[in-house]
C-alpha cells in the first residue's frame, strides 16, 4: 500500500476470497470507509456497509460487478459498530434486499436512544461541554450542527442479530470470531479469521489516526479506560493482518496496539502536564494540547473536532482520576481538577 492511496474507489484482494472496498464519505475529514467483502460459497458476507449514500452506493455497485456480483448476493453484514459510515447501508440493504445484518450487543442502548422520540442528536454532549468548561462551544455547535429539524433517526433500526462473544460459521466452514472491544463506542466489535492470520478492526485499531472516544448517544463511565482495556485484550491474540475501516491495510495489529497505547500514555502526561501549568478544566486542559498530525492547537480545529478534542481530553481526565493521579470536583456546574501529590 505504500504510495497508494487506499481511499480511492476500487477492490483490492487483501486475502484469499477478501476483498478491500473503500467507499466515499460525505464529510471533509476521514474521506472514505473501508468495508470487506468476503467471498464465501458463492455468495457475500460484508464487514460493515459504509454510509447510505447515493455516491457510496455507486461504488459499491460498481465494485462487486467486478467481482460478478449485485448487492442481492449479500447475505449478510457484519457491522463493528453503530456508527452512520459502518452501519446505515446494511439497514437500506435490508430494506430492498432482505439482507440480514447483525451487530454487538453492546450497541443496543445507543439504538433504543436514537428510536426514542424524544431524543436530540448530541444533546448529552452538549450537556457535558458546559459542565467541561465550554459553554460557548456548546452554544456554537447547537447552532451550527443541531439546529436543524431531521435528525435522520429513519437511518437506524435494530439488527437482526445481536452479536455477542464467539463464533460465526460461515457457509463454507470458515469461522470468525466476534470479540467486544467497547471504547469507540460501547459495543463496538472486531472479528478475527485466525486462520488466515486477519483482525476485521473496524474503528478499533486504525493505522494512521487514533480513535474517536464515546461519541454515541449514550456514552460509558469511562470510554478510554474501556478503549485501552479492549487494546490490551485484543494484543493477547495473536498477531494478524491488520483491517482497519479507515487507512491501508496493515501486516501487524500488535505493532499498531503498540503505538496507540504508547500514544495515550504520552498523552495522560502532556494532560498532568497542563494541569501543572494552571489548567483546570477540560476546555483549557485542551486548548493547552495540540490536535492532529499537523499539531493544530484547538481553535484551529472545526467545531465538530473542537467538539471531540474536549470530549476526548475528558476521557483522559477520567483515566487519570480512576488512577487517583487527579482530583474532580464539581464547581458551579464545572468540573475542576487538579493534580494529586
Amino acid at each position: 500500500m505504500s504510495g497508494e492511496d487506499w481511499a480511492a474507489p476500487g477492490v483490492h484482494e487483501v486475502a484469499a476470497g477478501v476483498f478491500r472496498v473503500p467507499l466515499p464519505l460525505p464529510t471533509d475529514g476521514l474521506r472514505a470507509v473501508n468495508i470487506y467483502v468476503i467471498v464465501d460459497a458463492g455468495r457475500l458476507v460484508c464487514i460493515d456497509s459504509g454510509w447510505a449514500v447515493p455516491e457510496a452506493r455507486k461504488v459499491l455497485d460498481a465494485a462487486l460487478a467486478s467481482l460478478g456480483c449485485s448487492v442481492a448476493d449479500i447475505d449478510r453484514f457484519l457491522v463493528t459498530h453503530a456508527h452512520r459510515d459502518h452501519y446505515t447501508t446494511a439497514v437500506s440493504l435490508r430494506r430492498s434486499e432482505g439482507t440480514a445484518v447483525s451487530l454487538g450487543a453492546g450497541e443496543r442502548p445507543s439504538l433504543d436512544a436514537i428510536a426514542d422520540p424524544d431524543h436530540r442528536p448530541f444533546e448529552d454532549q452538549l450537556s457535558a461541554l458546559r459542565r467541561y468548561g465550554a459553554a460557548h462551544l456548546a452554544k456554537l455547535v447547537r447552532a451550527e450542527m443541531v439546529g436543524g429539524p431531521d435528525t435522520q433517526r429513519s437511518e437506524w433500526e435494530p439488527p437482526d442479530t445481536w452479536l455477542d462473544e464467539g463464533d460465526i460459521v460461515l457457509g463454507s466452514g470458515r469461522r470468525l470470531g466476534v470479540v467486544e472491544t467497547p471504547g469507540h463506542t460501547r459495543g463496538h466489535v472486531v472479528f478475527t479469521d485466525p486462520a488466515n492470520r486477519l483482525l476485521f478492526a473496524g474503528d478499533h485499531v486504525l493505522p494512521t489516526i487514533t480513535p474517536s472516544i464515546g461519541l454515541e448517544p449514550v456514552a460509558s463511565d469511562n470510554p478510554l479506560g474501556d478503549f485501552l482495556r479492549s487494546l490490551a485484550r485484543v494484543r493477547r491474540l495473536p498477531d494478524a493482518m491488520l483491517l482497519p475501516a479507515h487507512g491501508p491495510v496493515a501486516p501487524s495489529v500488535h505493532a499498531r496496539i503498540d503505538q496507540l497505547v504508547d500514544h495515550h500514555g504520552r498523552r495522560l502526561e502532556q494532560t498532568l502536564d497542563a494541569l501543572a501549568a494552571g489548567a483546570t478544566s477540560v476546555f483549557e486542559v485542551a486548548a493547552r494540547l495540540s490536535w492532529t498530525r499537523r499539531q493544530r492547537t484547538l481553535a484551529e480545529l472545526d467545531l465538530f473536532n473542537q467538539m471531540l478534542a474536549v470530549t476526548e481530553t475528558a476521557a483522559h481526565l477520567r483515566v487519570l482520576v480512576a488512577q487517583q493521579r487527579v482530583d474532580q470536583v464539581l464547581d458551579d456546574g464545572i468540573y475542576r481538577y487538579s493534580s494529586l501529590p
